[in-house]
């Protein structure tokens, strides 16, 4: 028993010593500084849609290159090795000799032939293939373009994709702070009221009116701090940082001026500076090219070919130094009604991509309009909020003074800080807001790299 004592004690004392260790191993949350800029870095240097699309690029730089390699020689070698076995061969007629009978009293006999060997090189240098060469590098090289621009498409969307979980994590933690901060006068003021209502000059309904109010702010918190990690959590993956890192947001280039331009204005960079516009019509050029190239078919092809061959037949005969060049030509006569099929269809796709263009267009057009409304609005909303945040805080302090000197209740005094609250975070937000509506319309007019 006394032994068992002993061990127990043992145990205890050990674990009261790595207490503090497992405390301090636990405690490894990152704390990182984070601004706007240096989080659009960090997306663009960790993102897999960028790496995707880069890829992509790689691919096509590839199609581009065999499409190149259309016009080079082929050659191709190619050797044999046959062993034979030896074949009964009866003769029944004197054709072995030209001219008649054998008179020279000997009896003819084939060569003994047991084995044989022949290689060829043969090189062909295409000269003309109906223009399909030609046109197959010109859309190769369109579409090695359109796969660029779809990358820096897809870099502005990455950027944009940032700023706008940048701005949510920063409203998500204004909006903590503001409610924390909210907490804590809402706990202080139950502490008052609970000395008073003790003291008998509070009535206990007015007290309890406030302990509610303080647990709802206490459910908002809850709420508050959820959102914090959930968008934090976003970010990271987006920046490639570890998932429980703690970000502390930025907000000083927040309140700059932005510099706006006409509604026409950014429909017209939008036609010069956007990349998915500038991809459509390289591949409406591809698509051109691809016209062309099917076409092609219909033409004979032309080419300048070589060759070598050397053979060896043991006992029989042996050929070396045969060297051929000389001009080839063909034509596939079935291309003649089967070749139209690839034309409709090359002009199909054409007719396609300028659908696509044109309603690109509208799309651009609209979207630009919108932004450039949201961006209008939420200026306007700010210039409101700032007014509601003065009047809330006029309207708080004036309640407070009536409160104290017992001109009005409790409820009236809760109801004033709650405008007061709302406003604040109201304010906080559309400033946050403000700033991705701007990128929103630099985006839709493809001015965001730049900018």
């Amino acid at each position: 028993m006394k032994q068992l004592k002993r061990i127990l004690t043992i145990i205890i004392f050990t674990g009261i010593l790595f207490i503090p260790v497992i405390m301090h191993a636990q405690d490894t949350t990152i704390v990182k500084q984070l601004s706007l800029h240096e989080a659009i870095d960090l997306s663009i240097k960790n993102s897999k849609q960028l790496r995707a699309s880069q890829a992509r690029i790689e691919e096509a730089e590839g199609v581009l290159r065999e499409a190149k390699d259309n016009k080079l020689p082929a050659a191709s070698v190619s050797g044999t090795y046959m062993r034979l076995a030896k074949p009964d061969i009866s003769i029944k007629t004197n054709a072995l000799k030209f001219g008649g009978p054998d008179t020279s009293g000997g009896g003819g006999s084939a060569p003994s032939i047991n084995q044989a060997m022949f290689g060829s090189l043969n090189v062909s240098m295409p000269i003309f293939a109906g223009g399909k060469i030609r046109y197959g590098i010109e859309s190769a090289q369109y579409l090695s373009q359109a796969t660029k621009l779809d990358a820096d498409n897809d870099k502005e969307a990455v950027i944009v994709n940032t700023m706008n979980a940048y701005i949510n994590l920063y409203k998500a933690s204004v909006t903590l702070n503001v409610v924390k901060a909210n907490l804590e006068q809402s706990m202080q003021r139950d502490s008052v009221l609970s000395r008073l209502e003790q003291n008998g000059l509070l009535a206990r309904n007015d007290l309890l009116k406030a302990k509610l109010q303080t647990s709802n702010i206490e459910l908002s918190v809850l709420d508050a701090e959820n959102n914090v990690k959930i968008a934090t959590v976003n970010m990271n993956l987006m920046l490639g940082l570890p998932e429980h890192t703690k970000l502390i947001t930025d907000s000083s280039g927040f309140d700059e001026q932005m510099d706006i331009k006409t509604l026409n204005d950014y429909e017209q960079l939008a036609l010069q500076n956007r990349k998915d516009i500038q991809a459509l019509s390289f591949r409406h050029k591809a698509a051109t090219a691809g016209i062309a190239a099917a076409k092609g078919d219909l033409y004979p092809s032309l080419a300048l070919t070589g060759g070598y061959i050397a053979a060896d037949v043991p006992h029989f005969i042996s050929i070396t130094n045969a060297a051929t060049l000389g001009v080839g030509i063909k034509y596939n006569i079935a291309s003649l009604w089967k070749t139209k099929s690839k034309i409709i269809q090359a002009q199909a796709r054409e007719k396609e991509i300028e659908a696509n263009e044109a309603l690109l267009d509208d799309g651009v057009r609209l979207s630009i309009n919108q932004h450039y409304e949201n961006y209008l609005l939420s200026n306007k909303k700010i210039a409101v909020y700032e007014q509601a945040v003065a009047q809330a805080t006029e309207n708080y302090r004036i309640t407070k003074n009536k409160y104290d000197n017992n001109l009005v209740n409790t409820t009236d005094l809760l109801d004033a800080n709650v405008s007061l609250l709302q406003a604040q975070i109201n304010l906080a937000v559309a400033k946050a807001d403000v700033l991705l509506a701007y990128e929103q319309l630099l985006q839709s007019a493809g001015l965001i790299t730049t900018n």
